[in-house]
């Protein structure tokens, strides 16, 4: 579907996009995370707060940069998280605002949660209305120990008009479809297209004005 490149990898990129990943403390977001960035697996501890990562990619046939925002699941950092998304359209400076909620298929309140919890969330606090959802069940590794049936998932990811895909951020198993395939829907939506675009155009014409700024020049200081 899209060949990755590394994180950080050189040159311009034609579309910029912002993905904000929510669920539960402990369902594997920034596992997931990881193992999208960097093609390994490791053990994570719980996210304080707000992180991110940029991943470049190419999907087809445009060069994609995602900034991947990685929110505190916990309920004492739920205020953190409330202000982001209040100022979500002023802190990406016009790039398109994705989210995807995750959950873990072996914990069942998890998969609860996003109805009761984080899909009034995002309804709440979303002022983009043309965003694209993502509903991702993790940890499919442990499938002895599921509590949450693949039908169940993709029937709520049909109520509340999500793309759903289950994967394992442990075996890496749909791990980068998960981006790609959200990537492919966002560059559909108009709207989404024209913002992502705007910040690609922006990259480009900033590193053109960079290549042609002379250097300063330094002086040794004795």
């Amino acid at each position: 579907m899209g060949s990755s490149s590394g994180q950080g990898s050189g040159g311009g990129y034609d579309l910029s996009f912002k993905i904000l990943l929510i669920g539960d403390s402990g369902v594997g977001k920034s596992s997931l995370l990881v193992s999208f960035i960097s093609s390994s697996v490791e053990d994570i501890a719980p996210t304080i707060g707000v992180d991110f990562k940029i991943k470049q990619l190419t999907v087809a046939g445009k060069r994609l940069k995602l900034t991947i925002w990685d929110t505190a699941g916990q309920e004492r950092f739920r205020t953190l998280t409330s202000s982001y998304y209040r100022n979500a359209q002023g802190i990406i400076l016009a790039t398109s605002d994705n989210r995807t909620a995750v959950y873990d298929v072996t914990r069942r309140e998890t998969f609860t949660n996003l109805s009761d919890v984080w899909a009034k969330e995002v309804e709440l606090y979303c002022s983009n209305q043309d965003c694209v959802k993502m509903l991702v069940g993790n940890k499919v590794d442990k499938d002895s120990e599921r509590a949450v049936t693949r039908e169940e998932g993709m029937e709520l990811a049909k109520e509340h008009g999500c793309l759903f895909l289950e994967c394992s951020a442990k075996t890496r198993e749909n791990v980068e479809q998960c981006f790609e395939e959200l990537a492919l829907k966002i560059m559909e939506v108009p709207s989404l297209l024209e913002v992502g675009s705007t910040a690609g155009k922006r990259n480009i014409l900033k590193q053109k004005s960079d290549q042609q700024s002379p250097q300063s020049g330094g002086c040794c200081s004795g």
